[in-house]
């Protein structure tokens, strides 16, 4: 065989070597990165807000996954109030009660987490439970959470906040905010918020989530005035 023949055949088995390896490397890391981003947190919890729960033993956040509730600050109003028994609409603190019921919900039991890191918040997103209890079904059973996508995978969990919003129950019995337009609008996030902020806020809304919103069209736009 010639000098030639042989230097060809050389480059081809290099070449061959080297661009399968180049396939390997390329596909085991995001394959190996999937499996490692699942994980599951277990323990007692502090309640943070209405979907965030707190790991003191992992030092680990969790966001329960496809429900959104009012951020801790955030006020929402009540209906029925009127101008003969209330001077303005009553405020109802909808992120502290979203709270209180997702830390009675709780108590001092162990939660169970099946997590994941969604690379767009602080923390893993995941299905939390006590016992057989999904926290997330909880929360839109009593009406203090909302789902933050049409389409979750458990289908229960919209048959369930179908009928919370019929019973008018929680926030669904209030006018509220929809959560990410009070977020990217609301300028003071302190502990401090009065309700009379959110109630700008609403009247400036573009869009709607509650039903009693069908009645606040006659209420007036700003009351500062």
């Amino acid at each position: 065989m010639s000098r030639r023949n042989i230097c060809a055949i050389a480059i081809f088995v290099f070449a061959y070597e080297g661009s399968a390896a180049a396939d390997y490397t390329a596909e085991s890391p995001s394959a190996s990165a999937e499996v490692l981003s699942r994980r599951v947190v277990s323990g007692q919890v502090a309640v943070v807000d209405g979907r965030t729960l707190w790991f003191p033993g992992n030092r680990q956040l969790v966001r329960l996954s496809e429900v959104d509730s009012c951020d801790l600050v955030q006020w929402s109003f009540d209906p029925k109030a009127t101008p003969v028994t209330a001077p303005s609409l009553a405020p109802v603190p909808c992120g502290a009660l979203a709270k209180a019921w997702l830390k009675k919900t709780v108590g001092r039991r162990s939660v169970r987490c099946d997590a994941v890191a969604d690379g767009q918040s602080p923390g893993l997103v995941g299905q939390c439970r006590i016992g057989n209890r999904d926290l997330a079904l909880e929360m839109l059973r009593v009406g203090w959470a909302k789902l933050s996508t049409p389409f979750p995978r458990n289908r229960r969990y919209v048959e369930v906040q179908q009928s919370a919003i019929t019973a008018r129950y929680g926030m669904w019995g209030t006018y509220v905010l929809d959560m990410s337009e009070w977020r990217e609008k609301a300028i003071d996030k302190t502990l401090g918020r009065r309700p009379q902020a959110d109630i700008n806020l609403l009247g400036q809304r573009d869009s709607e989530i509650s039903p009693p919103f069908l009645d606040a069209r006659r209420q007036p736009k700003r009351r500062d005035r």
